[in-house]
């Protein structure tokens, strides 16, 4: 019998906590994130024992969710998200939201107190049934813990069950609720669990569990015809696998002969030999109104999800095109409302199912040529920039980052900026962001989750608003292992809010929406120990992220006037788009 499967058989709570994390691992979950508290004790103790997991502690649920959020974001594999009873579960809410939007595998066990103990003025107790709703592809709550094997097999094969609900390439966040009488601690009982539990073959019990691979199953594929003027529209992306999604790309690209419109979130930008097609300056040729109309697609095949770009979908949505939008995910993901079908293939399914083109479409060289117009004017506009202007942050970490350096964006303008200005290039550098929901929230510790145990060195690119409301994320720093540089841009308050029509209600804009604030990041960083950098000018911006430290976290603080970057960023658009002219 391997000394691997047996669980530990002091008491029952020790058992089936065994059982559980034993089922687990067997399923190829390696990593489990665990916040502190009483009632997941047995839990606690059976992760941080299993020599197959490494399990990381975090104080603050919140934070603790979206470090589990980033660290499933690295490779799609599911990662386990523990913690105690009552509002504890509650503080998970936001990450499981982004992981729901995202598809991003979550295991979520809540520790619960036993039937009995609940509804009655029961300490740390809520009613965690069905807790996060409708925003996890699976909730169950195991019966409470007994001797009896018909039972310990009925919690083998639900644990097993909610590893393959998690798994792309229709997963998301899953929901066990585990409740546990007392003792919590291992204390030996009166021996009835261990006798019991020599019974039981261990290694047979658990010689079926396996983690595998999902099979999609291939619906019919209509005819797409490459003669027509057909775009092909990729938006966010963060595929476990770069190097296969951006092949598959570039043979449906390669076999259609049209245009693609990377997304800056998508890997694509970042490997341009490949794709030969590609156009990265959609959103600032669409701002040319007669490019805009000469342009317009009869066809669009929108590869995963919708971009970024506002102009861009609303080209879209005008054009009145045929949408074909491929994607895996069994829920509805057409936010344009359009003419859309849905083809429920894999990217290298659809890539040899479709047709050769013939010869190169007139199509994508008109896109060609306005691209390899536009480009030449980013280049030298950003290149002369002496001022710290938000953009030209963006723009040199595309040009200045080590090759395959992952980066995590934050929401609001950076993620803009990225879809604005980021070089197309072949550095292989791989864009993380959480774009499922939007939100800020969760941004330093999703990053440090992204970076954690990572085999190199990684960025942040982060407004001041988003890292201050983590600020509890650099609690995480003690148990980081990899790498992190954060690039702050502080340009006091949300940017974002001054590209709105409501920028021009003053009052109350910049108290209520621009929210200004005047945190000293210096003293911040000090106070958890991180290194902090005042950015000089773009040279020394350059230098510090052209070669990134080993290990460690730290800040590169970019500081920027927010009203001057709103209104040069409005100016360059227009300026761009009369160039086109």
């Amino acid at each position: 019998m391997s000394h691997r499967s047996v669980p530990d058989t002091r008491n029952v709570n020790s058992l089936w906590a065994g059982v559980i994390v034993e089922t687990l691992a067997r399923c190829g979950v390696t990593r489990a994130v665990v916040s502190p508290g009483s009632r997941s004790t047995p839990l606690t103790l059976a992760v941080a024992a299993h020599a197959g997991i490494e399990a990381i502690p975090v104080l603050d649920e919140r934070s603790a969710a979206f470090f589990a959020l980033g660290l499933a974001k690295q490779d799609l594999q599911p990662v386990v998200l523990l913690c105690t009873s009552g509002t504890a579960a509650a503080n998970f809410l936001p990450a499981i939201v982004e992981a729901h939007e995202s598809a991003v595998p979550l295991i979520v066990l809540t520790a619960d107190r036993p039937p009995e103990m609940r509804a009655c003025a029961s300490g740390q107790t809520i009613d965690q049934q069905k807790l996060f709703g409708g925003y996890v592809q699976f909730y169950h709550e195991v019966a409470t813990p007994e001797n009896d094997e018909a039972r310990l097999r009925y919690l083998r094969q639900t644990v097993a069950h909610v590893v393959a609900r998690s798994r792309p390439p229709a997963g998301g966040p899953v929901h066990l609720n585990v409740p546990f009488r007392d003792p919590l601690v291992p204390a030996a009982d009166d021996g009835a669990t261990e006798t019991f539990a020599r019974g039981i073959d261990w290694d047979l019990f658990f010689s079926h569990v396996v983690a595998e691979e999902v099979v999609s199953l291939v619906r019919p594929l209509p005819v797409i015809m490459p003669e027509v003027h057909g775009a092909i529209v990729v938006g966010p992306a963060q595929p476990g696998d770069p190097a296969a999604y951006v092949a598959a790309v570039a043979e449906i690209a390669r076999r259609l002969g049209w245009p693609v419109l990377a997304d800056g979130l998508s890997p694509l930008r970042n490997h341009v030999t490949q794709l030969p097609h590609l156009v990265a300056t959609y959103d600032l040729i669409l701002r040319n109104a007669a490019a805009a109309e000469r342009l317009k697609p009869e066809v669009v095949l929108c590869l995963g999800e919708w971009p970024t770009s506002k102009v861009l979908r609303a080209w879209i949505e005008r054009s009145a095109a045929t949408i074909w939008l491929a994607t895996e995910r069994p829920d509805n993901r057409d936010a344009l409302h359009g003419r859309t079908r849905t083809l429920a293939v894999s990217l290298p399914t659809l890539a040899a199912l479709l047709p050769e083109a013939i010869d190169p479409n007139g199509y994508q060289r008109m896109w060609a040529r306005y691209e390899h117009k536009v480009r030449p004017l980013i280049f030298s506009r950003l290149q002369a920039e002496a001022a710290l202007f938000e953009p030209k942050a963006a723009w040199l970490l595309g040009r200045a980052l080590p090759p395959g350096t992952p980066i995590f964006i934050s929401n609001s303008m950076p993620v803009r900026d990225v879809e604005y200005v980021w070089p197309a290039g072949d550095r292989a550098i791989r864009p993380f962001c959480n774009r499922g929901a939007n939100g800020i929230d969760g941004t330093l510790s999703t990053a440090l989750g992204v970076a954690h145990g990572g085999s190199q060195p990684a960025v942040l690119l982060t407004g001041d608003l988003a890292l201050l409301h983590d600020t509890n994320g650099f609690l995480l720093c003690g148990k980081f292992r990899g790498s992190l540089t954060i690039v702050l841009i502080n340009n006091r308050g949300g940017g974002i809010f001054e590209h709105l029509p409501v920028a021009a209600y003053e009052p109350p804009f910049e108290e209520f929406f621009a929210t200004p604030q005047e945190a000293d990041f210096a003293k911040l960083c000090a106070a958890y120990g991180v290194e902090h950098t005042l950015v000089r000018d773009w040279v020394h911006f350059a230098e510090l992220v052209r070669t990134l430290p080993a290990s460690g976290v730290r800040v590169i603080e970019v500081r920027t006037d927010r009203k001057h970057d709103a209104a040069a960023r409005k100016a360059l658009f227009a300026e761009w788009a009369r160039a086109l002219e």
